[in-house]
């Protein structure tokens, strides 16, 4: 019985098997299917449409955290631009106000969700993120400016 099991699995791990055209595209679909997905929003991550409406209180600080480059490449209007990969963020958060509510976006969802975790574990109590950063804001025809 072991040998039988055996002899199906080795063959079935063959060099013809492993590499069949047919079969790669089903062994990569999981490792795509959770890479290529931004994050989902959760409680501190708002879709365009809740996110549009905090912004339109005026009563928060809009921070993009993408690079200088992405920043002027097109952007929410009256954005502050802090580069959270570049360190900006951290050197400068003590010049955002802990009580004003901070509302954080990138391209896609995750440097925003990772800045709003470091704001938060920094005392900042009302931080929330763009589920789908900057090309989910596009995607649905709100304003950027250059």
């Amino acid at each position: 019985m072991r040998a039988a099991r055996s002899a199906r699995l080795s063959s079935f791990n063959t060099p013809s098997t492993m590499t069949n055209p047919i079969l790669v595209p089903v062994r990569l679909f999981p490792l795509l299917l959770f890479a290529c997905t931004a994050p989902q929003p959760d409680g501190n991550s708002l879709d365009v449409s809740a996110f549009a409406s905090r912004l339109a209180k005026n009563d928060a600080q809009l921070v993009d955290v993408r690079t200088a480059a992405e920043y002027a490449s097109g952007h929410i209007p009256g954005a502050l631009n802090l580069d959270q990969t570049g360190g900006q963020l951290e050197e400068r958060a003590t010049e955002l106000d802990k009580s004003t509510p901070v509302l954080l976006y990138c391209a896609s969802g995750r440097r925003s969700a990772a800045a709003r975790k470091y704001l938060m574990d920094q005392g900042f109590h009302d931080a929330v993120d763009l589920a789908g950063g900057i090309a989910s804001w596009t995607a649905a025809g709100k304003p950027i400016e250059r």
